[in-house]
This record gives structure tokens, sequence and C-alpha cells, in this order.
């Protein structure tokens, strides 16, 4: 039952029960028309109340169907606001803990609101690369005021109902209850109060009005359009808010109506729906049920306090979890500890943290320089030197030191994490957690799940993750896990296309354009081009047929390593991340293509841009092939929250579909052609071949 009906006295209460947040689905819909239809039938009711059940009056429309022809399928909840508004008797939003979306629009469409206090109330469609589409943009600036509705509706942010009831002549809510506890009770008791007030009072009837008027539209559409490049929806919104402004309610609804289909069909609204649930399900793992119980994670520990550990470190003690941090010299310990300081007082300084937060994470900070220190942490974290004989002796030390069920797991980037595991007695609980870099800033993260992980610490570092605000990714093992053996393939067309005639800056420009944080030397330089070169070396033994371009390993043995020595494909200043085209550099790469007796030519951005992209593409289909990854859109959360893919683009898989499989085979065929390329690589993996035959996609 997604809707239950019950009476009380001479008040009849139609109460939204779809958890987790009363989504209105098809069946939740059905139930509020059915109980309006028997309230209004029933001449011992005298007034409605509408509410919902748990932790939510409704978080709006319902993922499980979202997109699927039931999310508009009658009575769509338009229909069931209009059913609201044309009852004979009064209704009365008993609103708490969570009314957003399609839920504030239902609220706006009954005769009278009251509200808890702590009520996040929000439009947050903009998020979703839409606009309110059920009267939510006419609705709320009638109740609200225009400039405060906009606002909330163009930044899709939540506010809190007591300082929405401040607000000078709102009208969005009638009562505001004296808590939580007491909302049943005091609906009931208003409804009653209201029972015989005829007429009833209308949103849609309130004025809607700007003393600028379209001055203050133009002014707020610029201010938009500043703030939200590549994004079409917050500008629409202004144009729906100013629609309702101008006329006739009916009118503006048609507008609302017209703008709203238009943004679902764009591929900036698509991408970020596909995002929205992509992002739920990498956290659904297919063979480990969610009732699958959990070990206990009440403390960590840390071994390593650099960059990495450190940050590591950082984001359990932002959780409240107290972390225990590892080194083999007391200096090294006190670099550590001086950097997460550092980091911390920077957040106080910029008013990004209070003091008395900085001070309580930072009392669940220790350190150690012995193993044994170790031995009652529920989980440890090795982030040390990325050479397997180093992971041997602190994995063989963890095994000897640990108690057992503890979770024991490596930062490594590329390593196999079942050789690591073999180092202990214990491989069901060794299990790969990949943090990316800056770790406390970085939202990515992937675990790699090992041959022999247990179910139960997949179950707990996911939960873990959510915890400490990670969006994990479910990875297997293999060479690179999935975001750093699909970015070997994008570095290496980087370095093909210098061989064939572009310029660092060239390509990285045409990249950025497109919509990446940065271009692939320019990341190169800040990673630290000697990594690169470190598994070029290491590819060279294990892979001799794997083709590279030399350049990188030229700029390398100049000792230009990339920000961390001021030089590298750029120069740098001291200080300050500007990437300055350095001339010698331009002479190597010259100086090359010569020796090899390559003739230069000119590649457009559109060549570049396909190489790039379709390189990660290509690699994606034999990683989702191989069982490395279980769905395409866990691929593209990875390359959105850890390699600065465009959101707007929503993930190369996502983008490969919306550009059409059957395009992405023929440029690389195209490719393929190339003498300066590697025709093998560009063959297409089979999955993407099968898919793009028979006119599919990947998601």
């Amino acid at each position: 039952m997604t809707a239950e009906y019950k009476v009380h006295g001479d008040i009849a209460v139609i109460t939204l029960n779809n958890p987790p947040v009363n989504g209105l689905g098809l069946a939740t819909r059905q139930g509020i028309a059915d109980g309006l239809a028997k309230a209004n039938a029933d001449a011992a009711v005298k007034a409605i109340v509408l509410t919902g059940a748990g932790k939510a009056f409704s978080g709006g429309a319902d993922i499980k169907e979202f997109g699927s022809p039931k999310a508009m399928q009658e009575p769509n909840l338009g229909s069931v606001i209009l059913a609201i508004e044309y009852s004979a008797k009064p209704v009365v939003a008993a609103i708490h803990s969570v009314c957003m979306g399609g839920g504030l629009e239902l609220a706006l469409g009954c005769h009278y609101r009251i509200a808890a206090p702590g009520t996040s109330v929000a439009l947050p469609e903009v998020k979703l690369g839409l606009l309110p589409g059920a009267g939510g943009t006419q609705r709320l600036p009638r109740a609200l005021g225009v400039e405060p509705a906009l606002n909330m509706i163009v930044s899709g942010e939540a506010i809190k109902s007591e300082m929405l009831a401040m607000l000078p002549g709102q009208k969005l809510f009638d009562k505001m209850a004296a808590s939580a506890e007491s909302l049943a009770e005091e609906a009931l008791g208003y409804a009653r109060s209201v029972a015989d007030a005829r007429p009833m009072p209308l949103v849609r009837n309130l004025p809607c009005t700007h003393p600028q008027g379209d001055a203050y539209f133009q002014f707020a559409r610029n201010m938009v359009k500043g703030m939200s490049k590549n994004f079409p929806a917050p500008a629409k919104c202004v144009d729906a808010v100013q629609a309702a402004t101008k006329g006739k309610f009916e009118a503006g609804m048609a507008t609302e109506r017209e703008l709203f289909i238009n943004l679902m069909w764009t591929p900036e609204s698509k991408a970020l729906r596909h995002i929205f649930m992509a992002e739920r399900a990498a956290s659904k793992i297919p063979d480990v049920p969610a009732d699958t119980a959990q070990r206990a994670i009440k403390s960590v520990a840390v071994i390593g306090a650099g960059t990495m550990g450190g940050g590591i470190s950082m984001n359990f003690l932002n959780a409240g979890i107290p972390v225990t941090m590892l080194e083999m010299k007391q200096e090294a310990l006190d670099r550590g500890v001086a950097t997460i300081r550092k980091n911390y007082e920077s957040q106080v300084k910029k008013g990004k943290l209070k003091q008395d937060k900085y001070e309580q994470r930072m009392s669940l900070l220790s350190t150690t320089l012995s193993y044994d220190d170790l031995k009652d942490a529920d989980m440890v974290i090795e982030a040390v030197f990325e050479e397997i004989g180093v992971k041997e002796a602190v994995f063989k030390e963890l095994d000897r030191v640990m108690k057992p069920g503890a979770i024991l797991a490596s930062n490594t980037s590329t390593l196999n994490v079942d050789s690591i595991a073999a180092f202990t007695k214990r491989p069901q609980d060794v299990v790969g957690l990949h943090f990316f870099s800056p770790a406390n800033v970085m939202k990515l993260l992937e675990v790699v799940r090992g041959a022999k992980t247990a179910k139960d610490v997949m179950a707990t570092v996911m939960a873990m993750a959510k915890k400490i605000k990670k969006t994990a990714v479910v990875s297997g093992v293999c060479d690179g896990f999935i975001g750093n053996r699909m970015i070997e393939q994008y570095g290496r067309q980087g370095g093909f296309l210098l061989d064939e005639g572009c310029t660092p800056a060239q390509v990285d420009k045409a990249i950025e354009k497109f919509g990446f944080a940065m271009g692939p030397f320019r990341m190169g330089d800040l990673a630290g081009n000697d990594i690169g070169w470190a598994i070029r070396k290491r590819r060279s033994v294990e892979r001799a047929d794997m083709k590279y371009s030399k350049t990188a390993d030229l700029l390398c043995e100049k000792g230009r390593f990339g920000q961390k020595t001021g030089a590298g494909w750029y120069d740098y200043v001291a200080g300050k991340r500007d990437a300055i085209p350095n001339a010698e550099v331009i002479k190597m790469i010259e100086d090359y293509r010569k020796a090899q007796g390559i003739t230069p030519r000119k590649i457009s951005d559109e060549e570049i841009v396909q190489r790039l992209v379709y390189s990660l593409v290509n690699e994606a289909a034999h990683i989702l092939e191989d069982g490395i990854a279980s769905k395409a859109s866990d691929i593209d959360m990875v390359y959105l929250m850890g390699y600065g893919f465009p959101i707007y683009r929503g993930g190369p898989m996502n983008y490969a579909d919306q550009v059409g499989l059957f395009n992405v085979v023929q440029a690389m065929k195209r490719f393929a052609q190339n003498p300066l390329d590697d025709a093998t690589f560009w063959q297409p993996a089979p999955l993407l071949a099968r898919l793009a035959a028979e006119g599919k996609t990947f998601n």
C-alpha cells in the first residue's frame, strides 16, 4: 500500500507510504487520487490531511520509474494536483523532514500547508538538467515571492522550512508546527479549523509580479549564464518564472510544460539523469545482497604519512573515526601531521570549518612508529611506495599484528591485489581501496575486489565509502584497474598526436574545449611524468608489442617531471599552476619527428578529441568484456569523479552512446589506417563491434 487512508473523527488522512522518501510513483499517485475521491464521497469527513510516512513528506519522483512510461501514466502528478485543487473539501498538507521536487509541487497544490521545523524544502530538478514540470515554476513564485522562488529553482538547493517561514509576505506555509512530533496532531486541529472555509484558497490564484519586471529577469538571466556554462536548464528556469509574471496561470503552465519537454531531450539533461542513476547503481554489487552483514569499522590505521596517507586519514577524521598513522621515522610523521593541520587551518581561515570541529578532528589522530600499535584497528590502509616488494613487506607485518577480522586494504593504483593478498594468510580480508589524489578532496574511490575478497568485506567498504562521502566503484583485478588501464590508452594517443604534428598545448586546448578539466599533458605534469615513465619501462618488459611515442621518455631524460620540478611539458612558476609553453620542448618534439622521418601534418581539434575519447571507450569495452567492471555506468562514474570528464557529457560510455556506437566504430576504422598510430588497438573490442552492429548502446 503506497498511500494509506484513515479517518480520524471528521478528518480523513492520506499518508504517502513509499519508502525511502515516499516517491510519487504511479501506485502512490493513484492512492492519493483514490483517497481524495473517498473523502469527498464521505459525508462525515469535513477536511483532508495529506502527509508522508517515515522520514519524508515526499522526495518527489520515484526513481524506480525514472524515465519510464509509468512516470507520465495517468493520473500523472499534474492530474493529482488538479484533483486536490478541485476537491470540495479543504486539503491540508502536513509537511515534514523532506519536501522536494514533485513533493513540494504536490504541497503547493493543497489549499493549506503546515510544516514542521527542520524540513528540507527544495525544487532540485535543475540538477538533472530539467525544471519543475508540475507547476513548481508557476506556484512557488506566487507562494514565496519571485526572487526567493527563482533562487531556489535555479540553484536546486534545499532550504529549511523555518527560514522560508521568516520571509516577509510568504504564503508557502500557513502555519508552522511546534515540532515534528506534534505535527500530526496540529495538522488535524488545523484541518478542523479550516473545514468550513469557503472559498478555499488556491496558490494558483495568488498574484505574481516583480517591481522591476523584465529588467530583473534580464539581470537574473545574465547572472545564470555566467554561472551555468554548458547547462541550458538554469536559463530556462528564468524563462519559466518570468512567464508566471506575464499572464494567466494556465499560459504560464503551458510555457513550463513546453520548456520541460524540450529540456528532457537535451544531451545535457540525459547526461545528468544518467549520472543520477549511475551513482546509485555503483553502490550495488550483483552477488552481494543489500542485507549482507557488515564488519564494524570503529577505528582505522593508515600506513604512510605522505600526501596520500595524510589525505586518506583526513577522510576518516572528517567522519569522526579515530585514525592511527604509522611511519618509519618520526620526522616523516611530524611532516604528515603538520600537513594535515595546515589543510584544516586553511579551511578554518576560509570559514569552511569551525575551530572546535578542527580541534575535535585532530584529537582523533594518533601516530606511531610501531606496527604493534595497530593491532586493535578494525581496518588498515597502506599508502606506501608503489612497488610490489615494499607492499610485500608491509602486508606480512600487517598479517602478523592485525586482529582476526580486520580489513587489510591497499591503496595501490596499478598492482595486482591478488598478489598482495597472497602475502597474508587471510586473503579473504584483503581489498584494494584506490583513493585519488588529493585523497581528502577527490570523490572517487575504486574498490578493487580480489579473487578471494569476502562478500562482507565488500559490503563493509562500500558502506564505509558512503560514510566518508566517496563515490565507490567496484573494479576487478587487472593492471591499472578501470581508470588507469583506460588512461594509459588515452596517454598513448596523446603521444602519437605529438609525433604526427600537434603541440602539447594544441592537444590540451582541444580536449579542454570539449570539457575536460585538463588535457593529457597538463595532467601528466600534475601527476608527475616520472610515474608514466616507470610504467612504460615496466611495459617494455611485460608487453614488448605495446607501441608508444618516445617523446615522453625524452622529456623525462631531461629531468622534466612536471610541476614538482617546475618543468615538464610546460614550465611552471613557483606557487602557481599556470602551464607556460616551453620552446625547448617543442624543439625536442620536432627533432624527434625529423629523426623518425615523420612529416608533420595539420590535425583538427575534432580528430584530437575523437582519438582521445574513443581510445577510452574502446579500452572500456574490453574492461566490460573482461568482467573488470560490471556495468558501463560504473566506468562513467570513474571518469566523471576521478579523471575530469565533463559532467554535462555523462562520462565516456554515455557520450559514445549519444554519438552512436556505429559512428564510433567508423571513426576507429579510419584511425586504424593511420601508419603512425596503433592499428591493432583500433580494432573495435568485440562488445563494441557487436553493440554497434545491433544498433544498441552500452547503457
